[in-house]
């Protein structure tokens, strides 16, 4: 009954019929509901993500964005999904004699991994992918600790990207970053 009432108050069932894949989210829903303990990236990481409760207005920035949804903590971890825990917010990486800074930084329990985050306002960029890159290889060397999965990373775009729909699989090649999720509302 407590799964119920989580696949009920996480929107399931919206989520599913905005997916792009509808038929391979409520499959892979039922095959982790039948397999309890296994996790994986794909079940984790949402598409569209719901930030309406943000309460943000029409033209907003990133940082905007960053601040919503640091002031709302509780429902934006709700709205992500069970087992993450926030560990940082403008996490710095030094590169050489370069500061370069993650948006956000969470740690998924289930996966047992770091979860770095990159919030942009429009539709994504190929130049998102290689910056996920570089944070995920920085982490996976200065951060992760014995026993974790490699880090992965996920770019949450404000818009959908009419070239991502052309591809059958574009992340294909990252091996360890989801695809980019959208949000609706802020």
């Amino acid at each position: 009954m407590r799964t119920l009432r989580q696949k009920i108050q996480g929107m399931l069932y919206e989520r599913t019929a905005i997916s792009r894949k509808p038929e391979d989210l409520a499959r892979q829903e039922l095959e982790a509901l039948q397999e309890e303990d296994l996790m994986t990236p794909d079940l984790v990481f949402r598409d569209p993500y719901l930030l309406d409760f943000l309460g943000l207005e029409d033209t907003y920035s990133e940082r905007d964005l960053e601040a919503a949804i640091l002031r709302e903590l509780e429902r934006f971890l709700l709205e992500l999904g069970t087992d993450f825990s926030f560990i940082a917010r403008q996490k710095r990486m030094t590169i050489g004699d370069k500061d370069i800074y993650l948006d956000l930084l969470f740690y998924h329990r289930s996966l047992r991994r770091l979860v770095a985050m990159e919030l942009k306002l429009g539709s994504f960029d190929a130049a998102y992918k290689g910056q996920m890159e570089l944070y995920l290889r920085w982490l996976d060397k200065y951060e992760r600790r014995s026993g974790e999965e490699p880090p992965i990373g996920l770019i949450l775009c404000g818009e959908e990207s009419t070239v991502l729909k052309k591809q059958t699989d574009p992340f294909e090649a990252l091996g360890r970053s989801a695809p980019p999720s959208r949000y609706l509302g802020g």
